[in-house]
This record gives structure tokens, C-alpha cells and sequence, in this order.
């Protein structure tokens, strides 16, 4: 049974995994808050929107240590603007990822319409044998919904990934949402768990799990 819980380093131990993890998805659908209320999860600021610097570079990510069966791993988290002047940018931070949070707007049609176009991305970029989990979030503003749950459940399905609609806000299903994808990561890329103290800066040609 899988374990995901924060990492605690010592001396001695091997270095930890390191997983890249990008965002992905239109503008203000909530992938800031999403990062942050995962990252920081007790911080003032967590499920808060994005920043100013933010929609001015375009560009961020954060660190969350997890434990995966007594592993230590390293989340590294690319967080990505969704503008349309973003997009080459945006998408350029796609290769070398082993998986990628597809966010949609529950109150946003376009959003939810736009995830074709990302995932047509993220196989061009990244391989279509990587893992992805398809977000729709703000599930807390019920009452403004546009999408029903079941189309996203559907366009899950046909792409076969995991789906779940969450909420930054009030922290629904962050936390399980991250667990699952991580925990189908390590365990499809089994080379990334025979290689404990291995993280290459310099793999250009070849792309492994744990090159970047």
C-alpha cells in the first residue's frame, strides 16, 4: 500500500527522487491556488489566486517532499500561465515531464472545451504515455456550474485518466488528487525506483524518469 506524507531527509539517506509535475490548463481556472493549497497548505495564502508575478513571467513552480512506500520523493511542481502570449512558453516546460494536472473551470465552458487542445500539447511535447489527471475545479461554486460533472467524467474516460472536481477554496481533493497521480507515476516508471541516487542534469537525447 502506498504512502504519501511528507519527506523527512537525514543524513546518509539517498538523495530523493525527483518527479516533474506540470500544470496546465486556460487562464484563472485556479492552477495557482491548486499548486499553493497543496504546496502550503497551512499558509494564508493557500487557494489563493495567482500573483502579479505570475501573469507577468508566465512561469513558477514549488517543491513538495513526499514519501512513496518509505521512498523519498521530490515533487517539483511547474505551475503555468494559461494566457494565450504564454502559450509557447508554457508549453516548452512540457518535455521532460512525467506528468501533467489538467485543470478546467466547472463555471467556464471554454475552459472545459480548450482541454482537447492541451492534451493535443502535452502528447506533442511530452509523449503520449505519460501520466495525466484532468481537474475540474470550483466545485464549490455549485450554483454557477456550466459543466456537469459527467462530462468531465466522460472526456476523462476516453482519454483514460483519472478525473475529480475539487476545490481550492475549501480543499477538496487536492490532496487525493496529487497522492493518486504521484502514486501512478513511481509506479508505472519502476526504472525511477531502482535508481534511487540518480537524477541526470545532462540526458538531452534519451528521456528517462529521472531525466530532465
Amino acid at each position: 500500500m502506498a504512502r504519501l506524507g511528507p519527506g523527512l531527509g537525514g543524513a546518509g539517506e539517498p538523495r530523493p527522487l525527483l518527479v516533474k509535475i506540470v500544470m496546465a490548463g486556460e487562464s484563472c481556472v485556479g492552477k495557482t491556488s491548486i499548486v499553493r493549497r497543496y504546496t502550503e497548505p497551512g499558509s494564508p495564502h493557500a487557494g489563493s489566486p495567482a500573483t502579479s508575478y505570475m501573469a507577468t513571467i508566465g512561469i513558477d513552480f514549488k517543491v513538495k517532499p513526499v514519501m512513496f512506500n518509505d521512498t523519498r520523493v521530490k515533487l517539483q511542481i511547474w505551475d503555468t500561465a494559461g494566457q494565450e502570449r504564454f502559450h509557447t512558453l508554457s508549453t516548452s516546460y512540457f518535455r521532460g515531464a512525467q506528468g501533467f494536472v489538467l485543470v478546467y473551470d466547472i463555471t467556464n465552458l471554454k475552459s472545459f472545451q480548450s482541454i482537447t487542445v492541451w492534451m493535443s500539447d502535452i502528447y506533442e511535447k511530452a509523449g503520449d504515455e505519460v501520466d495525466v489527471i484532468l481537474l475540474g475545479n470550483k466545485c464549490d461554486k455549485e450554483s454557477e456550474r456550466v459543466v456537469p460533472k459527467q462530462k468531465g467524467e466522460k472526456l476523462a474516460w476516453e482519454y483514460g485518466m483519472p478525473f475529480f472536481e475539487t476545490s481550492a477554496k475549501e480543499n477538496v481533493n487536492i490532496e487525493h488528487a496529487f497522492s493518486v497521480l504521484t502514486k501512478e507515476i513511481l509506479e508505472k516508471k519502476s526504472c525511477v525506483l531502482h535508481d534511487l541516487d540518480v537524477v541526470s542534469l545532462n540526458e538531452t537525447k534519451k528521456r528517462t524518469c529521472c531525466a530532465f
